[in-house]
């Protein structure tokens, strides 16, 4: 986890301690000098500073000092990441709702979608590092494998909404690696808000409002922080991936237990396993570690809010979503016109 340097300043105030740190802190920006008193302190103490605390208010001191002397560029760079985080999430959305629309008009390619964003991520190899939610399942030597059959329509509306995107998109074409990705994730909330209508009697607005009120749309925070995928400019080597209407049980958990997942994610993805979730799950059932898992998911999806269900979803798509990847936080930027404000007429 990475740690800024302004969460080490608190372990610099020690209340009880004998010899005082006092941090003083202007309110302009440009001037935010701490200082450490100057004392006499007995190292061998229980009650004083440390050596280690020393070192930690000297090197607070001359960082602190360093940064005060460049408020200026402190300035402009937390502007500049603003600015990109906006036009990332500007985009982000506008992606959303093109692939909400496309799966609405075509909801038969849902069970695909899933399946194609599994057949993507999970050609990932630990010992390697190769592989993982690439967009090597792009090629045609990859979708037509086996294991692929009958993908070949999601990934064709993908292309054509991809088309789409690349036509608004002001930082350059989305991946097909983050497009694939997000698709399943808009498939998922596709299927989610149909369950809502379902259970308020096939009445849209109802089933829209329970499904803001109780659904786990809060919980896509991670996922959609994991957005700028690279693809890769070959397919991803053969064997990697189980035809899922042919493997048995014990093979799919030790493909899952190959990339990191165990009998609980294997469950909770039953959906992405093949067209039909109910048969997925009743072969899944058979295996004794697996069962409890299957029940308590069907379970949830009985519930109004299916909590459970939803949560281990979205947090097992985000981990599979990210399988060996280095995340471009980056990506799809784009430099913003400057304004001579000299040519200005007012």
């Amino acid at each position: 986890m990475e740690v800024s340097f302004f969460s080490t300043l608190p372990s610099l105030v020690l209340s009880n301690h004998k010899a005082a740190t006092h941090v003083y802190s202007s309110s302009r920006p440009a001037s935010v000098p701490i200082r450490c008193n100057k004392t006499e302190i007995d190292f061998t103490s229980e009650d004083g500073f440390r050596r280690r605390d020393v070192l930690k208010c000297f090197g607070a001191t001359v960082g602190m000092e360093l940064i005060a002397s460049s408020g200026s560029f402190v300035q402009m760079a937390s502007a500049a990441d603003l600015i990109q985080r906006r036009q990332r999430s500007e985009f982000q959305s506008s992606i959303k709702g093109t692939l909400s629309t496309a799966i609405k008009g075509k909801p038969e390619v849902i069970p695909s979608l899933l399946t194609l964003a599994l057949n993507d991520a999970i050609t990932y190899d630990k010992a390697s590092k190769s592989g993982g939610p690439n967009g090597s399942i792009r090629f045609s030597s990859e979708i037509s494998r086996p294991e692929n059959e009958g993908l070949s329509a999601a990934l064709n509306l993908l292309e054509e909404v991809k088309k789409e995107i690349d036509s608004y998109s002001k930082g350059g074409p989305i991946s097909f690696a983050d497009l694939i990705q997000y698709a399943a994730q808009s498939a998922l909330k596709s299927t989610f808000l149909a369950s809502a209508i379902r259970k308020c009697g096939g009445n849209e607005e109802k089933g829209s409002l329970l499904y803001t009120a109780y659904g786990s749309s809060g919980q896509w925070g991670l996922f959609d922080k994991q957005f700028g995928r690279a693809d890769t400019q070959e397919p991803d080597p053969e064997g990697r991936v189980p035809r899922w209407d042919k493997a048995t049980v014990q093979e799919m958990k030790e493909k899952f237990k190959a990339v990191g997942f165990g009998p609980r994610q294997l469950a909770v993805m039953s959906a992405f396993l093949g067209p039909d979730q109910a048969a997925t799950e009743a072969l899944l059932a058979t295996d004794p570690e697996v069962l409890p898992w299957v029940q308590k998911y069907q379970r949830s999806r009985e519930t109004v809010s299916q909590t459970d269900y939803e949560v281990d979803l979205i947090t097992t798509l985000t981990k599979l979503s990210s399988l060996g990847q280095q995340i471009n936080y980056e990506a799809y930027t784009y430099p913003v016109k400057k304004i001579d404000v000299t040519k200005l007429k007012l």
